[in-house]
Formats: C-alpha cells, structure tokens, sequence
C-alpha cells in the first residue's frame, strides 16, 4: 500500500453537473433555472428575509418593548473581589486601572461596585458608581469612596 495505490471509496464522489452544455447532457436550454422569474435571470441575488413574496415572518411579528439608547451599562465588581484584589496585590488603592490589570474588567467599561461579600481592610475606592451598601461598607472601615 502506497499513496499512489490511495483511491476514496466507492460511491462517495460523482461527477460534476455541467450546465449550459447543451440539450444532449439534459442540463441545457434553461441550464437547471427554470422558465421566467427573477430567479432565472443572471445578476439574481435573494434580499435577507425574502420569503417569495409573502409577508416575511420579520413583518408578521407584533412589534413590543423599548430600547432605551441613553442606557448605560455597569460592570458589576463586588466587595468579596476588592478584598480579594486588595490582598493579592497588597494596595490600598482600588482604581479602574488595577481591576483592569487583574482582569475583571475591559478597557472601556464603566464599573459599579456593589455590596455582596464583607470588607476587613481600609480601602481608597475609585469607581463610576456604587451602590449605597457598598459605599457603605467601604467608609465603616474608614476608607473613601471616590466617584469618577
């Protein structure tokens, strides 16, 4: 056995279909498109969605809700991470540069801290929004809570 001897297995190719070759190979006249239609014509191209004519199924739904487009979106951090953060790196300071080193969070995010997990060290805390348990928690152990 070689690779010259290699041939793929019985039945699973076939030859192409070869249109527009006239009558005799049975693809010819119409090439397998059919009579009239923008589907017979060259330069067809399907719009997204398009269901033949009949209402696309997009349209045939009720359209609810609201998006509200001045919405702004927080990354949550909670206190359990900043203690954690805190003894990791041995700091005081918490600011979005030392979450985002650590990986907690992405370059433009806006981050909230909010108050799950308990606090035992004094902390500096820089952020765009906390929560009042948080905020809270973090000036019970004598630390500052700094909104951005």
């Amino acid at each position: 056995m070689n690779l010259s001897n290699l041939k793929p297995a019985a039945g699973s190719t076939h030859s192409e279909k070869r249109i527009g070759r006239g009558q005799g190979s049975g693809h010819g006249g119409t090439s397998t498109r059919g009579h009239k239609g923008a589907q017979s014509r060259s330069g067809y191209s399907k719009k997204v969605g398009f269901e033949g004519g009949q209402m696309p199924l997009q349209r045939r739904l009720p359209k609810f809700g609201f998006k509200n487009h001045e919405r702004v979106e927080f990354k949550a951090v909670n206190l359990s991470v900043l203690e954690e953060l805190a003894a990791k790196t041995k700091s005081t300071v918490i600011t979005p540069e030392v979450l985002l080193e650590a990986g907690y969070v992405v370059k433009n995010d806006r981050i909230k801290i909010l108050g799950d997990g308990t606090l035992s060290v004094k902390l500096e805390v820089k952020a765009h929004a906390f929560s009042k348990s948080a905020a809270a928690a973090i000036e019970a152990r004598q630390g500052t809570v700094i909104k951005l």
